[in-house]
């Protein structure tokens, strides 16, 4: 199997995790009630802060600092970055008129739909490089199978920290889910463009990850984390989520 052929099999693996997650949506039965929204939304929020955390600012330092970067430069740098794009993100939504009509919650389903899927491009890159790299190094095989499984379970509570909000939004199920599904497809795009720009793609990882993090962090503290405290249910199902997305991270490595 050539590089590019290698690294689409593995991203296609992560991106059918984060689908599956997304399909969450359906199991969901009858309305959606005050209590819900805060639960979903606490959980999500709890899913995006630690997947910032785990999956990415400390794995960044980690790449930074193995590419002979300094790695506090280059993710404050990046983080920053992430953070004032999503603030321009913002800004230009709320000045769309179409966006306007549409209301609030509109501006938020995308700003977050927005977060999830720029944390999921250096995932598809790191994915895709790994099975890349597998083929001219004998024995590598496994380490990239084991990298693409623990992103992909990582990736099921993402996908659905995305569709579920959507769905106590108001946005149908099939379309929560399909937005959910899409924020994962990035992951098999970029894991091909890693591979063919691989040097260039490979220094640029830290801060692509630390500029994730800080968009995802924007999000959840501006959208998301306020309705979840705005009742100890949703504060709960906060911590649960950083709790299981911890878990999963540390425990997957």
């Amino acid at each position: 199997m050539n590089p590019i052929a290698s690294a689409s099999a593995g991203t296609l693996f992560t991106f059918l995790m984060t689908a599956l997650g997304a399909a969450l949506v359906f199991a969901m039965r009858g309305g959606v009630s005050a209590r819900a929204q805060r639960i979903c939304m606490g959980f999500a929020a709890g899913v995006m802060n630690a997947a910032a955390v785990f999956s990415l600012l400390l794995p960044g330092a980690d790449r930074a600092a193995q590419l002979g970067q300094t790695p506090w430069l280059t993710l404050t740098a990046g983080f920053l970055s992430g953070a004032l794009v999503m603030l321009a993100c913002d800004a230009m939504l709320r000045r769309l008129r179409a966006m306007q009509r549409a209301g609030e919650g509109a501006r938020r389903r995308a700003l977050m739909l927005a977060a999830v899927t720029l944390h999921n491009i250096p995932e598809g890159m790191a994915v895709g490089l790994a099975f890349a790299s597998a083929q001219r190094t004998p024995g590598a095989m496994a380490g990239a199978a084991a990298l693409a499984l623990g992103i992909g379970l990582q990736n099921f509570p993402e996908g659905a920290a995305v569709s579920l909000p959507l769905l106590q939004s108001g946005m149908g199920r099939a379309r929560s889910f399909l937005l959910g599904a899409l924020s994962g497809a990035v992951e098999p795009l970029f894991g091909v463009l890693a591979v063919l720009a691989a040097q260039r793609m490979t220094a640029a990882m830290p801060a692509l990850m630390a500029a994730a993090a800080g968009a995802m962090m924007l999000v959840t503290a501006q959208e998301m984390t306020p309705e979840a405290a705005s009742g100890r249910e949703g504060m709960a199902a906060m911590m649960a989520g950083y709790a299981v997305m911890m878990m999963m991270d540390l425990a997957l490595g």
